[in-house]
């Protein structure tokens, strides 16, 4: 199960550094990471290179994502099939860690939501994917702030995802050790997901207190 996991992680890595909005700002002559924020994500994107670069890079950083669960799911299922949300996290974890730190780019990627999203997707759990997409395409309408549509959706995944551990929903063997021991590892890569995230947006968080934070639709400042 340690290769397993080890396989899990770096194929998710792999297909995190599909760097979405470098690709797009390279075939239109810029580095994203010069211009905006300098964050190599969605948000930037759209305040940079307009709506159909934010369109292009979301939807391209939740494929990958969900590319790479779906997978995992595919191969894991008939060998693990107690245990297979603990190696979809794994992917996860791999994917977004990939987003965030790509080696080829000295490691300055994205905040990892779109990708985070991706998992949620890929995780093929309907009520999941619903009450994601409604906490953030719901705050991001009501707040216009995506700093906290972001902040709100990780949270979320992460209390969901425990609540439904431990209710049996995710197949965890309660009555066989490893397969227990394997939901607690999974509930903590998910945590860990979510506290990486609020990381990520500290400066948001910190502009947000100051009420300096930028909401969508208007411009960055330089």
């Amino acid at each position: 199960m340690i290769l397993a996991r080890i396989l899990c992680l770096l194929g998710g890595y792999g297909f995190g550094l599909i760097q979405t909005s470098y690709i797009y700002g390279r075939m239109n002559g810029i580095d994203i990471r010069e211009h905006g924020s300098g964050n190599a994500g969605t948000t930037n994107a759209l305040r940079v290179l307009g709506k159909k670069a934010g369109i292009i890079v979301f939807f391209g950083d939740l494929f990958k994502a969900i590319i790479a669960c779906v997978i995992a799911r595919l191969i894991i299922t008939n060998i693990y099939p107690d245990e297979l949300y603990l190696f979809l996290a794994y992917t996860g974890l791999g994917v977004v860690l990939g987003h965030n730190f790509p080696f080829y780019l000295k490691f300055r990627g994205g905040k990892g939501i779109a990708a985070t999203g991706g998992v949620i997707v890929g995780f093929l759990d309907p009520i999941m994917i619903l009450s994601a997409a409604v906490v953030f395409f719901g705050l991001c309408i009501i707040t216009r702030y995506v700093s906290v549509s972001s902040i709100v959706l990780v949270i979320s995944f992460a209390v969901e995802y425990i609540i439904f551990a431990l209710n049996g929903r995710f197949g965890f063997n309660m009555d066989e050790s490893v397969s227990k021991n394997a939901m607690v590892e999974s509930i903590i890569i998910i945590v860990f997901l979510t506290g990486m995230a609020i990381f990520r947006h500290r400066a948001n968080i910190k502009r947000l207190i100051n009420h300096e934070e930028n909401k969508l639709g208007s411009k960055k400042s330089a």
